[in-house]
Formats: structure tokens, sequence, C-alpha cells
């Protein structure tokens, strides 16, 4: 029989939810800022770290279209 999770527990993950999103919400909108491919890819690599199965061709159509 497998335990119930902690209410702490439950209220660190979504916490730990939280950040991970407006994190990612930052690197998108400094990503859409940046002038450079180096920069670009660095903020890619970045998201990735945080999110490693975080769509990215999502933030390049957002790129795209800018243009």
């Amino acid at each position: 029989m497998v335990a119930k999770e902690t209410p702490a527990r439950r209220k660190f993950l979504i916490r730990k939810k939280q950040k991970r999103r407006k994190k990612i919400k930052k690197l998108k909108e400094k990503y859409l800022k940046a002038k450079t491919k180096e920069e670009k890819e660095k903020i890619i690599e970045k998201i990735l770290r945080i999110a490693p199965h975080y769509p990215i061709e999502e933030i390049l159509k957002l790129d795209e279209s800018k243009k």
C-alpha cells in the first residue's frame, strides 16, 4: 500500500511548480528580447535544464511571429 502524500509535501510541490512556471515565463520574455543567436541558445539551454520536456517549438514560433 502506498502512503498518502502529506499536506506539507503537496504544498511544497505546488510551490515548486509555480516557481518553475514563473521562471520559464521570465526566460521566455528574455528570449524574445535577446538579440544574438548565442544569447537565445543559452536561454533555451536554461529552460531545458529547468523543464527537460518543455516544448521549445512553442517559443520558436513566438519568435518567428514577432519578426
